[in-house]
């Protein structure tokens, strides 16, 4: 039932490609004299057009509607890349972002009455049936609660899951068959990729874990003077539905709203880059879904404009080593030393150690010169990433699945910028942020913060130590057909020795002379590391 289930949906998507002539799309780029013929081959290019009349944006629109809401996602952000599309493909595509067809509200109000166990007019005081915005996975009512409380209503599209099935099943299969049949693939660690969509859009099912989300990011920029999160009302939410404030204010993409309250375009742009780097670096816990329809603009002061973020179903989280590795690399391209970005990239073996670091730096900088002291309007990240891309093979780089939510919202901040302020400087902008993350890391009182954090490992670790003896005396007691050298066991017992040692010092020290106690520091971390070794 399955694969009978599978190649149904296979020939859903041909049928839809076909119906309309998506073909046309690859066979209007600058291909072979050879390839170009081949096209005289396929049946359907000699059935009349039905619709001639729509243009090619149109019928790329229609069709990733069609495919349903993977498609419909790949749409959504390849709206934000207007420098990388023409510009009657970009405005249809535009639409996917909060136009997308809606569903039945006779179906809706059913799935919400079943999930909430009451009708709809025990629930709400007033309920409106047609959909203020539909999305690929959901769509969303405006509703009252009987308190006063003017909210919305999301809703899950009813049969998602099916369909979300079949399309993930041929994803894995082409990627697993692309690995398998070319370096390049494996290179791109394409399962991977395929694994954390897969994930990602799962998540994004689950209503409940989008409320989760909105309330951590509301707790995260509370009082916030650039960002507000609306409230999440949990009496109300279940996996199927979410309730929470109705907000008010200008889509961030209708410039000409923005113009007419005369609100201040660059700070706009500026506070857009602080909160990027704000929920990257001090809070690892960032939007992942910023395209521009999940993004308002507050008309409250428009002079110190705050932006409104809804739909928090994607997210994506750091940790420590991503966090620390991306900066130290950001600060490094800041500063131009691509000699740093170069030894970065091989310590954390994203090239292959034998890479020679002086080749590896000049094949940086050629490509990220260029886009230094130069405006937003003038930087492709779109050209970048190509380039890198050609350094990338070249030097057998490795792409990292999880920074992948990461570069999908860095293209998204960039195509909001360009929109928003194009002269903005999005490197002096992201700089002072980035320093002052990096200066706090590194402040005593985050270091002594974590050396508890530390100690309360403490017991733990001696209970390592403990169970380590244990069994070093257990195989004392019934020596291996090959047993150690005596030097090597007394070396791991001294070890064990010291690492216990070391872990009852540091944990007898009072909290103000934690830096000082280094000698039993010493003996901690040289216990650690001769158990570890051996």
């Amino acid at each position: 039932m399955k694969l009978l289930a599978a190649t149904r949906r296979l020939f859903r998507i041909l049928l839809v490609m076909i119906r309309y002539r998506l073909d046309d799309l690859v066979f209007d780029l600058s291909l072979p004299w050879w390839i170009r013929s081949s096209s005289y081959l396929l049946p359907w290019r000699w059935l009349p057009r039905r619709r001639a009349k729509l243009s090619r944006g149109a019928r790329l629109r229609l069709a990733l509607e069609g495919l349903g809401p993977i498609f419909i996602k790949f749409g959504q952000l390849l709206s934000t890349r207007r420098d990388l599309l023409p510009p009657d493909i970009a405005d249809e595509l535009t639409l996917l972002q909060d136009q997308v067809p809606p569903f039945d509200p006779n179906k809706a109000i059913a799935l919400i009455e079943r999930q909430l166990g009451a009708s709809i007019e025990k629930i709400f005081a007033s309920f409106e049936s047609k959909p203020l915005a539909s999305a690929s996975v959901a769509q969303v009512h405006a509703a009252r609660l009987h308190s006063g409380e003017e909210v919305v209503v999301k809703v899950v599209r009813p049969g998602l899951k099916f369909v979300i099935d079949q399309d993930l099943a041929w994803l894995y299969l082409l990627a697993k068959t692309a690995e398998r049949t070319f370096s390049e693939a494996r290179r791109l660690h394409l399962v991977e990729i395929v694994d954390d969509y897969a994930k990602t859009i799962y998540d994004e099912l689950d209503l409940l874990r989008e409320a989760a989300n909105a309330s951590q990011l509301k707790r995260n920029f509370e009082n916030s003077q650039v960002l507000y999160v609306p409230q999440i009302y949990w009496d109300y939410c279940r996996a199927q539905v979410l309730v929470m404030e109705r907000i008010y204010g200008v889509p961030v993409t209708d410039l000409a709203a923005l113009a007419n309250q005369q609100t201040d375009m660059k700070l706009l742009a500026e506070r857009g880059v602080e909160i990027f780097f704000t929920q990257v670096f001090r809070d690892s816990f960032f939007h992942a879904d910023m395209h521009p329809g999940n993004i308002f603009v507050s008309t409250d002061q428009p002079w110190s404009p705050q932006y409104i973020a809804i739909d928090c179903g994607i997210v994506g989280s750091l940790t420590p080593e991503d966090q620390d590795y991306l900066a130290r690399n950001l600060m490094a391209f800041f500063k131009r030393d691509y000699r740093k970005v170069a030894q970065l990239h091989i310590d954390s073996g994203w090239v292959p150690a034998e890479t020679k670091v002086n080749e590896f730096e000049a094949a940086i900088r050629t490509v990220c010169e260029p886009i230094f002291e130069k405006p937003l309007k003038d930087i492709s990240f779109g050209q970048l990433l190509v380039r890198l891309f050609q350094v990338a093979r070249r030097f057998n780089m490795e792409v990292q699945p999880q920074l992948v939510l990461l570069q999908k919202t860095l293209l998204n901040i960039e195509g909001l910028g360009r929109q928003l302020y194009p002269d903005l400087d999005l490197w002096a902008t992201g700089q002072p942020h980035l320093e002052r993350w990096m200066r706090e890391r590194l402040s005593p009182k985050r270091l002594v913060r974590n050396v508890q954090s530390q100690i309360e490992q403490l017991p733990h670790l001696a209970n390592m130590a403990r169970d380590l003896l244990e069994h070093m005396s257990h195989t004392q007691r019934q020596p291996p057909p090959s047993r150690k050298p005596r030097a090597d066991w007394l070396l791991s017992l001294l070890g064990a020795g010291l690492l216990a040692g070391g872990a009852v010092l540091v944990a007898g020290a009072r909290a103000d002379a934690l830096l000082a106690a280094w000698p039993a520091w010493l003996m901690l971390t040289t216990g650690l590391y001769i158990i570890v070794r051996r």
